[in-house]
């Protein structure tokens, strides 16, 4: 058993480490009072190869591992999450599901545009009644003969705003017919009848793009059918095991940059004559920050290493997210108690961190769902 990282993730994840220290960290809370990424840190996501991580060489991209995406998205989000979680989006929920499940004409249309960051991709499965019951959904896709004809509407779509490319999970069986009738198309932003409505108003990762998607009379060609005719809903399953492993680095990114504000802090602001970090309750609460953190980053890097493997990591993802995500909230909070009056306003990030650790524990499947999935695999 080796916890070391080898000389290419070790490589990969300093460059992270870099482009987050000097260009997302300064702009971070500009991203979350303006609402929106600069348009620069796009191409210099480019440049870097960073939207095409996990895309196979062929096809443009960098074709590295799931654990390297782990290691670079916990870099990503430690400057900035709502960074991060664009790039976790384009990378787990779009272009890992046509790497794994689309056919060679698929993969040599869209995997290239989505190597290079020239399309960006987005992931529609959330409706108004199906969230963590993912097989209520309604969006319909009705056969045409040679097309599918699309109606519905999509929520809290993770870059909308800009994507070229949507996967959109339809019915095309039965209601009664749950996740067996579920089918997944690839849509392209520009189609005629898809819109991007709503723009959500959020408490965190105010940065990142949220949206809903208004689908009326959507064309979409056959060849545009992912995997299979009803076959969606494993594809939706599959692909967010590889999205919970990007929201759980996420998570350890916002809990590491809570710790290191901490950290400074505790070193520097002084009561009763002397730094507070020297006071045995702080310390306490460093201590307990820091070991949850090193525990949920095994855990990420585990799920990772088994999704490279290639052997199902179902339940490694959901303990991954679980205690991450609640670990995140954990180093949030503590981190807020601890810069104290100060935290509590915009002089620092702390208060930027306390909100954007928030939507851990809630997206790509809520805590209470995670439990559910781990326990499910220990009872069968």
């Amino acid at each position: 058993m080796d916890f070391e990282l080898d000389e290419e993730l070790v490589m990969v994840r300093d460059m992270a480490r870099d482009f987050a220290e000097k260009e997302l960290v300064p702009r971070a809370t500009k991203h979350d009072r303006q609402e929106k990424i600069d348009p620069e840190v796009f191409g210099m996501l480019s440049e870097l190869g960073l939207w095409g991580l996990t895309v196979p060489e062929e096809y443009g991209g960098a074709g590295m591992s799931n654990l390297a995406l782990a290691v670079v998205l916990e870099e990503l989000n430690r400057g900035c999450a709502s960074t991060g979680v664009t790039v976790s989006v384009h990378n787990s929920l779009l272009g890992a599901p046509i790497k794994r499940f689309g056919n060679d004409e698929q993969k040599q249309r869209f995997l290239p545009e989505l190597a290079t960051g020239e399309t960006i991709g987005a992931y529609c499965l959330t409706e108004a009644g199906a969230g963590s019951d993912a097989a209520a959904l309604r969006t319909s896709a009705e056969d045409k003969g040679d097309h599918f004809l699309v109606n519905g509407e999509k929520l809290f779509v993770t870059n909308a705003d800009f994507a070229g490319l949507f996967l959109v999970y339809v019915r095309t069986g039965k209601p009664e017919d749950k996740d067996k009738g579920i089918s997944a198309l690839l849509i392209p932003g520009d189609a005629e009848g898809l819109k991007v409505a709503t723009k959500e108003k959020k408490c965190g990762i105010r940065g990142s793009a949220t949206s809903s998607v208004e689908l009326t009379n959507v064309v979409v060609p056959k060849e545009n059918l992912l995997s299979g005719l009803n076959q969606g809903f494993k594809v939706a399953m599959d692909t967010l095991d590889g999205g919970r492993i990007g929201i759980a680095a996420q998570a350890v990114g916002i809990g590491r940059a809570c710790l290191e504000a901490s950290v400074k802090y505790s070193n520097e602001r002084e009561q009763f004559g002397r730094a507070i970090g020297r006071f045995q309750a702080i310390q306490w609460k460093l201590a307990d920050m820091s070991t949850r953190l090193d525990a949920s980053r095994m855990l990420v890097h585990r799920a990772a290493w088994t999704r490279d493997r290639g052997e199902v990591c179902t339940p490694e993802a959901a303990k991954a997210k679980l205690m991450a995500s609640i670990t995140s909230n954990f180093c949030a909070d503590e981190c807020m108690q601890i810069h104290g009056g100060a935290g509590y306003t915009d002089d620092f990030h702390v208060e930027r961190l306390f909100r954007d650790a928030r939507i851990t524990e809630i997206y790509e499947g809520a805590t209470d769902i995670q439990r559910l999935i781990i326990a499910r695999d220990l009872l069968a």
